[in-house]
């Protein structure tokens, strides 16, 4: 394959970063709207829980066969066909009358969460070995979209007319972002097709699909895609439930906090309960407590996305300048630590008010963000001729973690009475990860050790 230029490198780092930023933002969009959709249609728990879990396993389950189709046919190529897959289901939210229709849409537009795969397949056969820990970093940041809902979600919500645009052509309140964000990907996807270099370069063709799964018989892909889990699943998970547990948790605590009016303080209890018409009657006769609650939601959005999304989205470019620099098992090593430390925090009923909860959030979510870029670095180092299939099968079961956690939660909240058993849960896997991470670094060593003296013993026998 002929050598790519740094102008084709740069435009190859910049379309899929954005493309990715796009439809992470599309995949986890119901953590912020999950709010007002489940006012609207009077949705349980349960039911936000299954549509999380829906859009979360359908942009999963497809990571692995992505990345091996990306490493046979090029990221331009299967970049395109996901955001144009992903165009109809997302416009499809905006139209939805039930829990049903919502739920068939999940099962649709999720398929946009299988975009990491191939960005990160596109890019590692683009940059050479000692800049891809840095340019996957930077690829990686896309997980920002999670908090671009988060952020104007709510602005959008309370300043575009509940009738929409064009005697409701384009929706109103919540309906416009899913609509909004139909609009940019068929936009994205043409840019992508005519701005990305037509040179497909593609390190999987010519490969049997044995061939490409050969490594994944390794243990090493495993002890990955654990530490993806633990650095990426939960970090899907939280951010599917974050607002909810703000609004469920905190809300009365912010609403003081943000000087609400005296009604909204005094009534808060009450009105996180209601549900459906109810709720919409009470908003109707309260006007004054409507605007506030709008007020707290954008604050709540802003939280979980500067205070947790942010750090987990954006320091991953540095977490992959630190593993070039430093090696991602020194990284490694530091982010289990503060994992651990902020997870125990917020496991513990200690009583935390917002602000010192929201404070422990961003050191794990500091945590994350570095983690996430550390882990594929150690990818292409271990496994550089099977990026695409390797890193595939480690996203894929990364991103299930983000099922398994809300699964183990529920049980576990309803056993104890405690919300904090959304950290807990994460908090036993990350030690289980740590204590995997620290003994395979002691096998290495121990294997190296071993290895010493077998190797003075050949080089002496063979100078005989």
């Amino acid at each position: 394959m002929p050598t790519p230029t740094p102008g084709q490198r740069m435009r190859v780092l910049w379309l899929s970063t954005v493309s990715f930023t796009l439809m992470f933002a599309v995949w986890l969009m119901l953590g912020m709207l999950s709010i007002p959709i489940s006012k609207e249609l009077g949705l349980s728990d349960s039911q936000l829980y299954w549509l999380a879990l829906t859009a979360i396993l359908a942009g999963s389950i497809l990571r692995f066969n992505f990345g091996v189709w990306t490493d046979k046919y090029g990221g331009r190529i299967m970049m395109t066909i996901l955001l144009l897959l992903t165009v109809v289901p997302t416009f499809g939210v905006s139209l939805i009358e039930n829990y049903t229709q919502l739920l068939i849409c999940a099962a649709l537009y999720g398929i946009a969460g299988n975009s990491f795969s191939v960005g990160i397949a596109w890019n590692a056969a683009w940059f050479p070995k000692e800049r891809q820990g840095l340019a996957l970093g930077v690829f990686g940041a896309g997980n920002v979209g999670a908090s671009v809902t988060k952020l104007v979600g709510p602005l959008l919500i309370a300043t575009i007319p509940a009738s929409g645009f064009f005697d409701g052509a384009i929706p109103g309140g919540w309906r416009f972002i899913p609509a909004a964000y139909s609009a940019l990907l068929l936009l994205m996807a043409a840019i992508v097709w005519f701005a990305a270099p037509k040179l497909a370069r593609c390190p999987g063709r010519g490969k049997s699909l044995a061939e490409m799964s050969a490594p994944l018989k390794h243990r090493r892909v495993w002890e990955y895609s654990l530490h993806y889990v633990v650095v990426f699943g939960a970090y899907v998970a939280l951010s599917g439930v974050l607002p909810k547990y703000y609004y469920s948790n905190y809300g009365a605590d912010l609403a003081q906090s943000l000087s609400l009016s005296a009604q909204t303080v005094a009534d808060f209890p009450k009105v996180k309960k209601m549900q459906g018409d109810e709720y919409k009657d009470y908003l109707k006769a309260n006007p004054a407590v409507a605007e506030d609650l709008k007020k707290l939601t954008m604050w709540i959005g802003w939280l979980a996305g500067i205070c947790y999304v942010f750090p987990a989205s954006l320091l991953r470019p540095l977490g992959g300048w630190l593993s070039d620099r430093f090696g991602p098992k020194v990284v490694m090593t530091g982010v289990f630590v503060a994992m651990i430390a902020a997870g125990t925090v917020l496991s513990l009923p200690l009583g935390l008010d917002v602000w010192a909860f929201t404070a422990a959030l961003f050191v794990l979510g500091a945590g994350m963000g570095i983690g996430k870029a550390s882990v594929y670095k150690l990818i292409p180092d271990s496994f550089p001729q099977n990026i695409g299939a390797v890193g595939g099968l480690v996203g894929l079961l990364g991103a299930l973690g983000g099922v398994l956690i809300p699964l183990g939660v529920v049980p576990l909240q309803g056993l104890t009475g405690l919300p904090q058993m959304l950290f807990g849960v994460l908090l036993g896997l990350t030690v289980v990860s740590a204590i995997w991470f620290q003994t395979e670094q002691w096998l290495s060593r121990q294997e190296t050790v071993d290895a010493v003296p077998a190797e003075a013993m050949a080089t002496a026998a063979s100078g005989r």
